[in-house]
């Protein structure tokens, strides 16, 4: 056998060189030692696939891990927003919540004020079904009726004293005032008017004429007041009484010339004073005392329209004047 191994050798030198001769002695010794190599050997292989299936679990497990970390990563976003969602929700809440109850504290108020309106309306009820229980009867109405025909006379009374103390003769002659003769058969006593002058006079004329005119505008001036009084009628021109010096307030702006950079222009005054035309035309611009007669002639047409008449004029203060006492003095009114 060893020729064959020299050959065998002589033929592949690195196997010859791996080759290790045992002896035969060592052979047993030599068998068992490979033998635990094998069974070490085996072992490690089966630890190994142990090892790698424990591996392969492992990692298996730390994918699932991974995975279940993905998704509470997702379900703690969803959280988050699910969490926002309901802060606003509470803060929206919130806010709903303290506009009920601003609106719960309104109509609180409102219902109180309802109560208090509720218990005036019954107490106004109450007052208005008793006048009506008063006036219900024949006795009721008749009692009106009486207080209706006494305030009718009792206003044609005290028309009558202006008439009596201010009688009025429209005539066609230049004379404003007249004192009634003492030895005529006229019963009325006071100052008589007729026919006022409305056209234009100048500071030349006769101051005695003058006179006449401004009591006489005087006179028509206090007539008009006290029927205005008695009549209810706030005038929409008011006066300041003086006798013969006697003044109408107009209360429209005044217009008054503006100066500007190429001609000169009438621009209303901002200035609420209200402005006084005089009832005299003595010492007078003629133009504001025939606009102070034309306003006392509005006054007259104002308190006939009251009395559902129209005037007779703008010119007919006088005559307007007479047909304002003649018609409240009848039963016309």
């Amino acid at each position: 056998m060893e020729p064959e191994k020299v050959s065998s050798s002589k033929e592949n030198p690195k196997e010859a060189a791996n080759l290790k001769i045992i002896q035969w002695e060592d052979f047993e010794q030599e068998l068992a030692r490979l033998w635990s190599l094998s069974s070490a050997l085996i072992k490690a292989k089966e630890n190994k696939n142990s090892l790698q299936q424990k591996l392969e679990s492992l990692i298996q497990v730390r994918s699932e891990s991974l995975s279940r970390s993905n998704e509470l990563e997702e379900m703690r976003q969803k959280l988050e927003a699910q969490k926002l969602v309901i802060g606003n929700m509470l803060m929206h809440s919130k806010v709903v919540a303290e506009g009920l109850r601003n609106q719960e504290e309104e109509l609180t108020i409102e219902i109180r004020s309802l109560l208090v309106a509720a218990k005036v309306l019954s107490m106004a009820s109450k007052q208005v079904q008793e006048a009506n229980r008063l006036l219900a009867g024949e006795r009721g109405y008749i009692h009106l009726e009486n207080l209706l025909m006494m305030l009718k006379k009792r206003r044609q009374y005290m028309i009558a004293q202006v008439s009596t103390l201010y009688p009025v003769k429209p005539l066609t002659e230049s004379t404003y005032v007249e004192k009634p003769n003492s030895s005529s058969n006229n019963s009325k006593s006071g100052l008589q008017l007729t026919s006022l002058p409305l056209k234009k006079m100048s500071l030349f004329n006769d101051k005695k004429e003058l006179l006449k005119s401004a009591g006489a505008l005087g006179h028509v001036a206090h007539a008009v007041s006290l029927i205005a009084s008695y009549l209810d009628v706030p005038l929409r021109y008011s006066l300041r009484l003086g006798g013969s010096r006697s003044y109408i307030i107009d209360h429209a702006p005044s217009v008054e010339p503006m100066p500007s950079d190429s001609t000169s222009s009438l621009l209303p005054s901002t200035n609420p004073k209200p402005t006084e035309f005089p009832l005299f035309l003595e010492g007078q611009d003629t133009t504001r005392a025939t606009y102070a007669i034309f306003l006392l002639n509005k006054d007259l047409e104002q308190l006939l329209n009251s009395i559902g008449l129209m005037s007779l004029g703008p010119r007919q203060v006088l005559a307007n004047l007479n047909e304002l006492l003649r018609t409240i003095q009848s039963q016309e009114i």
